[in-house]
């Protein structure tokens, strides 16, 4: 499997807007044949309509939080495409959440439900599949490096993300000695609809068409872990150095993520 490998079979959740868009206009671009997940089937659509030959890849207008959904899509490709080589796990949500406010407590669920479970769910239905193809495949999870230290007023995103990474090892092990590689990805700052709503400044801010690039890159290397750009993953490590004293003087009055009011 290499970068420009035009007969890949790429699987993404969460394809409709942000990452999970700029990856499946990578791989189009690269000969691959896609399958999309969204909720929003006629933005899953319009995108695929403006990819490379539109008539190679399917849409599936699923919640990933709809379990159920979620596998039968993963069979309808399996078997359309007779295999899959390459599942990401983009679909994600951010909201900022305060422990003290009972209203948020929904808000946690969402996003673990949604960050979380729902990549287990997506992962799941292509295991045995992958194995019996025998040949080189990636099952790949957009990580964050919220998840590598806690910010005041994030707590569920951040938990969630630290959750992936974690929850990836667990799998990277599981799946040792087989044909299949996990690769966790873990974005800074990428400008999408998701960080547009961030009210403080963002470090080494990156459009999502790099990201993509690079983020292709690495999954065809099979790395296991990887942060994009460089620099917040130089960034990250020197936040995971920190003592906690000292990290939580120079973060304890850092910015917050809007809330999501209540209905």
């Amino acid at each position: 499997m290499t970068a420009a490998a035009g007969a890949d079979r790429v699987f993404i959740t969460g394809a409709s807007s942000g990452i999970g868009a700029a990856l499946a206009r990578d791989y189009a671009a690269r000969g691959a044949t896609l399958g999309l997940v969204a909720r929003r089937g006629d933005a899953l659509a319009a995108l695929s309509a403006s990819l490379p030959h539109p008539e190679r890849h399917r849409c599936y207008g699923v919640d990933v939080l709809d379990h159920a959904a979620l596998a039968a899509a993963a069979r309808d490709f399996l078997a359309a495409e007779g295999g899959a080589d390459i599942v990401i796990a983009c679909a994600g949500i951010s909201h900022g959440t305060l422990t003290e406010r009972p209203e948020d407590l929904p808000v946690f669920e969402a996003v673990f439900a949604t960050n979380v479970t729902a990549t287990v769910a997506t992962f799941s239905p292509f295991v045995a599949a992958m194995r019996a193809q025998g040949s080189p495949c990636r099952l790949v999870a957009i990580g964050s490096v919220a998840g590598i230290r806690g910010m005041r007023g994030a707590g569920a995103y951040c938990a969630s993300k630290a959750a992936v990474h974690t929850y990836c090892e667990s799998l990277r092990l599981e799946l040792h000695s087989s044909n299949i590689r996990v690769v966790t990805i873990a974005p800074g700052y990428i400008d999408t609809p998701m960080t547009r709503n961030n009210r403080f400044p963002m470090p080494f801010l990156m459009p999502a068409e790099r990201f993509a690039a690079a983020a292709v890159r690495a999954i065809a290397r099979g790395d296991s872990y990887r942060v994009l750009p460089w620099q917040m993953g130089v960034a990250a490590k020197l936040l995971r150095a920190l003592p906690n004293g000292v990290f939580d003087r120079l973060f304890a009055r850092a910015p917050t993520k809007p809330r999501r009011e209540a209905a």
